[in-house]
């Protein structure tokens, strides 16, 4: 199942401590303070990356941190800094500080490449050369590094996609995605086949769209009923939503405001978004009667509704350049 929630703690490096050495050399017997500064330490990033999909290796994994940066050494030398730890996520990562009530969000990744800097690594401590001044030239001691930022964060994937398929289960989202794009989607003839989002990329002409297959809604959804809370946020990022029903449901005027019900109840503006309802499997009956029904319901809801098959292909191609338009 598509992990898409992680809590974790980062830990930036803490900054090497800073040494206390006098310079030994062949007739000097009382060199000068010659300890050096610690190095930094690490840094805490995370990067969006499309070659990540879900959150699974964080939510299994629950402290990050970064390397320690190193002591200071003999001879004025400075200590390595900490190498810095870059944590990748999926483009659609939502980063929240859970020490700052209401969850602050530090930073929402959404374009490939994305960097953003969540915990800094300390500074490296002063050796004692530093300290050494006109009125006291042998400084015995130095100071430690400092302990790098500390963050606890709650991680959120929402899937980034043009278009959204919703709907009851067993509505044909599976299977339309299937056949408009290079995704293969577990398909049977039974509810909740799909139990996790589905991407799939639809080339159109010149133009390619990510079109994401949502697990179908039930009634009450949006109160978690059938997981359908953790599916939802998935489509808010969505242009466009394509509402599918079977055309041979009981009352397909009440599959319809089911579906509308729980996007108003989770987000109403989920109903702002541009929505083209479509009825599926058109070709279990004739062209007939599949027009009658979509009169019908174009009738009740107010809306232009298309009828197709993505058995046979019907109606396939018109509804792509809908999705272009």
């Amino acid at each position: 199942m598509l992990t898409d929630e992680a809590t974790i703690r980062v830990i930036a490096g803490k900054g090497g401590d800073g040494l206390v050495s006098f310079r030994r050399e062949k007739y000097v017997p009382k060199g000068g303070p010659d300890g050096g500064s610690g190095g930094k330490g690490g840094d805490v990033y995370f990067i969006a990356d499309n070659r990540f999909h879900s959150l699974a290796e964080l939510a299994r994994k629950k402290q990050w941190r970064a390397q320690n940066g190193q002591n200071g050494k003999p001879k004025r030398q400075t200590g390595k800094n900490g190498q810095d730890l870059e944590i990748f996520v999926p483009p659609g990562t939502i980063i929240k500080d859970l020490k700052n009530p209401p969850e602050k969000i530090i930073c929402d990744l959404t374009k490939e490449n994305q960097k953003i800097l969540v915990a800094r690594g300390g500074r490296g401590g002063w050796g004692n050369y530093r300290f050494a001044t006109a009125t006291s030239q042998s400084p015995a001691f130095a100071r430690d590094g400092d302990k790098g930022e500390e963050r606890h964060l709650d991680l959120e994937l929402k899937l980034i996609a043009e278009i959204g398929l919703i709907g009851l289960p067993n509505a044909g989202k599976s299977t339309l995605l299937s056949r408009i794009s290079r995704a293969r989607p577990k398909i049977a003839a039974y509810p909740f086949t799909t139990l996790e989002p589905n991407l799939g990329v639809v080339k159109i002409d010149s133009q390619e769209l990510i079109v994401a297959d949502i697990p179908g809604l039930i009634e009450g959804s949006s109160k978690g009923k059938g997981l359908g809370d953790k599916f939802l946020r998935h489509i808010e990022r969505t242009k466009i939503l394509v509402h599918l029903i079977d055309i041979n449901s009981d009352d397909i005027g009440r599959d319809y405001k089911i579906i509308r019900e729980e996007l108003k109840n989770w987000n109403p503006l989920l109903l702002e978004k541009k929505e083209i309802v479509v009825l599926t499997k058109a070709d279990t009956m004739t062209k007939l009667a599949s027009q009658k029904i979509a009169d019908r319901l174009k009738a009740e809801i107010g809306k232009n509704i298309f009828a197709i098959s993505a058995v046979s292909g019907e109606g396939i191609e018109k509804l792509l350049r809908i999705f272009i338009e």
